[in-house]
């Protein structure tokens, strides 16, 4: 995998990622090759780069499946569009629609549960919301099969988990789209979401199933286990294990999210910035679980280990601090004879790994060593 300027790309390279906006329209789904106008059409909507699953157009390889089908998705950010505006206008929302983008959800996620969540998509930074909400049910619907709920039990949770940020309707676009640091005032607006949402949702106790726990849900997803969160500073088990689940959820995908004031972090920072920075903020043995089903090198991926620069071939369920590599450069990044090592099981895996080579350094690594490491992918 190879993040590119849009300036840079080549015709019939394969895209990594879907780029969706606000209506669940996608500009480019992924897995399409690049062409001229679609260099084009990016650069009009000004996105500045897109991920792509090689540098070299030859190679054809296709993005790893994820967790859920690029349909579901694309219907779902439509839907939770249309749904959130409706209730800004009217205060009613769409139940039928929602149960039915829930359901979609678990059955794609049930029929693809041997896939680890991988690149997502790309949202323009004004229609980050809904994109979000959808992100946010998926990896909350996963994270509660692997708890092993039952089927009524998933869709409430997955249903919760796309009204979390409905509160956010309530705040204006230039709060929720600026660009610099937030004012204490403009902060105090955003954390009134929470309550903002559950209050919506109360008002709504005869159209909506399981009132309690979708408010609860909107009301605690920002609550930390050692009370650091808001608006309340629950601790523990005084916060609602649906919330636990999507406040994990939450902070992963707006980490590994684009937005106007930072760049996307990369699934393996995420997952240090949230077991070991802030640790104390989620339930342990959620984020554990959770992070087993996470690809934090995600297929593509350059690293620099103890055995060289080598790139990942696969991650496996339950071992992804350690996934399966393709060795082809020694540490002076010289060119080897390609050899495959599963750091799974190789003593201490997961410390054999030096850091991920950035997007800038690997488009420095292919011009020297005239050829893409991909090709070992095919």
């Amino acid at each position: 995998m190879l993040r590119v300027p849009v300036k840079k790309l080549k015709k019939g390279m394969i895209l990594a990622q879907s780029i969706f906006n606000h209506h669940g329209a996608s500009y480019l789904v992924k897995g399409q090759p690049i062409t001229t106008s679609y260099i084009k059409q990016l650069e009009k909507i000004g996105i500045p780069t897109v991920t792509v699953t090689s540098a070299d157009p030859k190679f054809k390889l296709m993005p790893p499946e994820d967790i859920v089908a690029e349909e579901t998705r694309a219907d779902a950010i439509e839907h939770v569009f249309e749904a959130f505006q409706a209730t800004e206008e009217n205060g009613h929302l769409d139940v039928d629609m929602m149960e039915n983008i829930s359901e979609k959800i678990i059955f794609d996620i049930i029929d693809r549960k041997a896939n680890l969540v991988q690149l997502t998509d790309i949202r323009l930074h004004d229609t980050y919301t809904f994109g979000h909400s959808v992100n946010v049910a998926i990896l909350s619907s996963m994270l509660g099969m692997l708890c092993h709920y039952t089927k009524k039990d998933l869709q409430i949770l997955t249903l919760g988990a796309l009204l979390h940020d409905l509160g956010k309707i309530a705040i204006p676009e230039e709060i929720l789209t600026k660009t610099t640091r937030l004012t204490n005032d403009e902060f105090n607006v955003i954390k009134a979401h929470p309550l903002s949402g559950a209050k919506r949702i109360h008002v709504m106790e005869h159209e909506l199933p399981q009132t309690a726990i979708l408010a609860a849900i909107a009301s605690e997803h920002h609550e930390h286990i050692d009370g650091t969160g808001y608006p309340r500073g629950l601790t523990g088990d005084k916060i609602h294990r649906y919330a636990k689940i999507v406040a994990i959820a939450d902070v992963y995908d707006a980490l590994t999210s684009e937005r106007p004031y930072k760049k996307a972090y990369t699934p393996n920072i995420a997952h240090n910035i949230m077991c070991n920075i802030t640790r104390g903020q989620f339930d342990p043995d959620l984020l554990k679980l959770f992070f087993n089903n996470v690809a934090l090198y995600p297929e593509g991926t350059v690293l620099k280990t103890d055995y060289g620069f080598g790139i990942v071939k696969k991650s496996v369920f339950g071992k992804t601090e350690t996934p399966i590599i393709v060795i082809f450069a020694d540490l002076e990044g010289h060119h080897v004879e390609p050899h495959t090592i599963d750091l799974s099981q190789e003593e201490d895996g997961n410390k054999k790994i030096h850091l991920v080579i950035s997007d800038n350094e690997l488009r420095h690594f292919i011009h020297t060593l005239s050829f893409d490491p991909s090709v070992y992918l095919q």
